[in-house]
């Protein structure tokens, strides 16, 4: 048995809410990412000790889930902790109860609360009232767990500092994976770079808060719709054409404006990296084993979108590590916000 690593930064974190990326101090992030990363090898290794017994835990899903879902179901239950699920339609918030009531009820009940919805208000009000810590598992405007997930996949395949890392998103750089990634790169002090069309921009207030923070960290950000820029990258990485929620009528105006960003083979090679990995949150529409990806193909003749299935599957391809640090850094989050800092492990 030994104290979980950095008492003082548990007790730091004990009690608090991640709703976007840089809630988090560069030391904090950096915290949880190396603790997924001691819970990964305790997990592994069938030597998982669980600091989470007694707890609590409301997922509520205004959006279905697959990834984010699972790592905090899994996760919990790894670590002892019970878990109710709200899916769409299962409780009132939003229509019959505000968030500011339902954050009230829910905070007396349980030691820890998961939203995955639309408006970034919601989620915020959620953690104004509860009481207890409200993690995003995301919003319109952000994915900070995705972040975690992402930053510790980096980590294990890149041999370099995270500070050193050139990381080049592509595609809807509007979106809350490529916000996120912005304002995560900069209070990390690395070089992201966001590439795509001007159309699908991050608003100038994201802009403000990622050059602000990389001012502080030694980083470097940038908002560009040249495909050059991928020169020297260590990481390419993209996310879906069109968010859930979106309609379907919007996929012929991305598809003309996103297709000249899509990573394939002639991309990487622009990185003159021979070691470039890539990565995506997933789902990807990277073949026509899908509905939606048959669906694509007939309309538009298409049999990829953001990732040509090439690559998607190509030895550069980090995704899955990817979505299983899903696991193991939101299980990290939920100890280090839930769990009594004294407990050891």
């Amino acid at each position: 048995m030994k104290l979980l690593p950095d008492p003082e930064m548990m007790r730091q974190l004990r009690g608090r809410s991640l709703l976007a990326p840089d809630d988090l101090t560069k030391a904090e992030f950096l915290f949880l990412v190396h603790l997924a990363k001691d819970l990964r090898a305790a997990k592994r290794e069938n030597r998982e000790v669980q600091l989470l017994s007694g707890r609590n835990i409301a997922l509520i899903f205004e959006k279905v889930s697959t990834r984010t879902r699972s790592a905090f179901e899994v996760g919990a239950h790894d670590q002892g902790a019970h878990v109710t699920y709200f899916g769409p339609g299962d409780s009132h918030l939003g229509f019959g109860e505000s968030a500011k009531d339902a954050a009230r009820v829910l905070g007396r009940m349980f030691d820890g609360i998961e939203h995955r919805g639309f408006r970034h208000d919601v989620v915020a009000t959620l953690a104004q009232y509860a009481g207890v810590p409200v993690w995003n598992g995301l919003s319109d405007s952000w994915h900070p767990t995705q972040m975690l997930a992402d930053v510790l996949t980096m980590k294990d395949h890149v041999d370099k500092k995270v500070s050193e890392l050139t990381v080049c998103f592509l595609g809807d750089t509007q979106n809350n994976t490529a916000q996120s990634l912005l304002v995560t790169g900069a209070l990390l002090g690395m070089d992201v770079r966001l590439i795509g069309p001007a159309s699908r921009a991050p608003e100038e207030s994201v802009r403000h808060r990622a050059h602000r923070l990389a001012a502080l960290s030694g980083g470097s950000v940038s908002v560009s719709d040249d495909t050059g820029l991928v020169r020297g990258a260590d990481i390419l990485y993209t996310d879906v054409w069109v968010s859930m929620g979106e309609t379907t009528d919007k996929w012929q105006e991305r598809i003309t404006q996103m297709i000249p960003y899509q990573i394939n083979k002639a991309l990487v090679v622009a990185t003159n990296n021979p070691a470039v990995k890539v990565m995506h949150c997933l789902p990807a529409l990277h073949d026509v084993a899908t509905e939606l990806g048959r669906q694509m193909h007939a309309a538009y003749g298409v049999t990829a979108l953001e990732i040509t299935d090439d690559v998607f599957e190509s030895p550069a391809s980090l995704v899955f590590d990817q979505a299983e640090n899903r696991l193991h850094t939101i299980k990290a989050l939920m100890v280090a916000t839930v769990t009594n800092p004294c407990v050891s492990s």
